[in-house]
């Protein structure tokens, strides 16, 4: 049984992809040095977390269905520490962290809790844009009100403050755990050294020292204003027709991921200027609360108050036209060239299928000729002829 857990249970936007990117490329690397990250695939771990939850997740809940039966089999079966990794366990409700927790072995085993948090300033625009990329229609200022309503019910509330209100989250997995086994590792602010995330988590994890690739090749990129803006409109134009699997692919990974995130030059998403107060004062009760339970904190809390507004302020809902109109010009082109590719793959795969259909006529024809020339070949031929003539009549 391992003798040392580290559930790394979010937040989203926090370095999480390029965390899990680099864990998963280098789990030869960790095990040598007694360090497991179960995981046979990039998302095993996504799918193990889908699985404990239940979660809908466009189809691929049917993938999950056993996934974190299987994790938490390997990690029991580990004689070392194991590293557990995605940021929607930050959601999971109170029977969901406590199944997670027994099935990994807890309290015989050493269970320790990281979650990593940045600051509502840069997470709020970030959650609505994730949002947008997963086929939301609702506007950026819709978005808000929802969020700040104080009964933060509903679909939208209901997921921002399971996976961002940082006190709740923490009251859910470590109740039971001892402060010294809490770990939050704060992003830092920008302009900042760019390895100094890893080094925090690396601290978090125990991987100082560890000789890792860290050249990572999975992120979760953003998007400027105009780009999540054309998002939105295809989302409220499409939905409808394209079936969940499809837009994955399609207007998630192609458009968003891969073309539209390249456009550095537009403006970016931030959080409206006159709703700096409201998160100013709640990042101060967290904060507060946070020193209070004596938390094992990597960084600094001051992290969490987040860059000051940035002027001027692009809105989201109502972006510049032009912009919108470029950003649709690269999406279509990415479109054309992807089209363009299935086409000869299409092209390609006919080819090879005409070949495969031509050989293989050649060869039965020569294996005939073959048997032909020879007394017992035509024997078996001529037997084999009846055969398919009987067959063919009774038919």
């Amino acid at each position: 049984m391992s003798k040392r857990v580290l559930l790394h249970v979010g937040t989203p936007k926090t370095g999480t992809s390029y965390l899990q990117d680099v864990l998963f490329r280098n789990r030869r690397t960790l095990a040598a040095a007694g360090i497991l990250y179960p995981a046979d695939r990039f998302d095993g771990q996504f799918l193990a977390a889908l699985d404990l939850m239940e979660l809908p997740w466009g189809g691929l809940e049917e993938e999950a269905i056993g996934a974190w039966d299987r994790l938490a089999s390997q990690v029991r079966a580990w004689d070392g520490t194991a590293i557990i990794s995605h940021e929607i366990l930050a959601t999971a409700s109170r029977g969901e962290v406590a199944r997670a927790l027994s099935s990994i072995g807890h309290p015989e085993v050493e269970v320790h809790v990281v979650l990593s948090v940045r600051d509502l300033v840069r997470q709020i625009p970030a959650e609505w844009q994730e949002n947008v990329k997963h086929r939301a229609e609702l506007s950026y200022g819709r978005f808000l009100k929802l969020i700040q309503k104080p009964s933060r019910k509903g679909r939208i509330a209901n997921w921002f403050w399971g996976v961002q209100e940082i006190p709740d989250i923490l009251n859910r997995w470590c109740h039971d755990l001892p402060p010294d086994r809490v770990h939050l590792v704060t992003v830092p602010p920008p302009g900042g050294p760019s390895n100094l995330l890893w080094e925090r988590f690396s601290q978090a994890f125990g991987l100082t020292g560890l000789e890792l690739d860290l050249e990572g090749e999975r992120a979760n990129p953003s998007l400027g204003v105009p780009e999540t803006a054309l998002v939105r409109r295809i989302n409220r134009r499409a939905n409808h027709a394209v079936d969940p699997a499809r837009y994955r692919p399609l207007v998630r990974e192609l458009l968003a991921h891969q073309t539209l995130s390249r456009r550095s030059e537009s403006p970016r998403l931030t959080l409206p200027p006159d709703a700096y107060p409201w998160t100013q004062e709640l990042t101060g009760a967290w904060i507060d609360e946070i020193k209070a339970r004596g938390y094992d904190v990597i960084g600094d809390l001051g992290d969490l108050v987040g860059p000051p507004p940035k002027l001027p302020y692009a809105d989201a809902d109502h972006p510049d036209e032009s912009e919108v109109a470029d950003a649709a010009v690269d999406a279509i082109k990415a479109l054309l060239l992807e089209n363009a590719r299935l086409l000869e793959t299409e092209q390609r795969l006919s080819r090879e299928l005409a070949q495969a259909h031509h050989d293989r006529h050649r060869l039965r024809g020569g294996v005939v000729r073959r048997l032909e020339r020879s007394r017992t070949g035509s024997r078996l031929l001529a037997g084999y002829r009846r055969a398919r003539a009987r067959s063919s009549r009774s038919a």
